[in-house]
């Protein structure tokens, strides 16, 4: 199934929308700047995948609207029961560390272990990330490759 049109404020409905990379590309690649986010999305994925932890992986943010030029990328990160970020090596440790991942990635990662959700499911700790900082709601991607 296609990726839905924009809404008029330039974010996608609400929902969470699977995609691939391809189809990542073809929807939100358009700029030279945007080109670089992907495949700094990309560089990530590889990354997150390499610790064969990664369940899933969700970009939201202005990279997920219409936006010419987002200044980041926002991801999240399902990690499998049992991950232990101090046990990953570099670079991919990076991505567990905020200030590090913004600083050598310049992206925005916030991760949870399925199995340490206590109050929440995924589906309801995912659904809390469309929601925009003015309250509105919007669509977020999981990238399946």
């Amino acid at each position: 199934m296609p990726l839905p049109a924009f809404q008029s404020d330039g974010n996608l409905p609400e929902g969470i929308y699977s995609a691939s990379w391809s189809e990542l590309a073809e929807h939100f690649g358009g700029t030279e700047r945007r080109q670089q986010l992907l495949q700094r999305l990309e560089q990530l994925y590889g990354l997150a995948s390499a610790t064969t932890f990664l369940e899933r992986f969700v970009v939201f943010g202005s990279f997920v609207t219409t936006k010419p030029e987002p200044g980041d990328v926002d991801v999240i990160l399902v990690m499998r029961p049992g991950f232990q970020s101090a046990r990953v090596g570099e670079p991919a440790c990076f991505l567990f560390d905020h200030d590090e991942e913004d600083r050598r990635f310049g992206a925005s990662i916030f991760w949870i272990r399925t199995d340490l959700l206590i109050l929440e499911t995924v589906e309801e700790f995912l659904d809390y990330w469309q929601t925009r900082r003015d309250g509105g709601r919007r669509g977020i991607i999981e990238v399946v490759p």
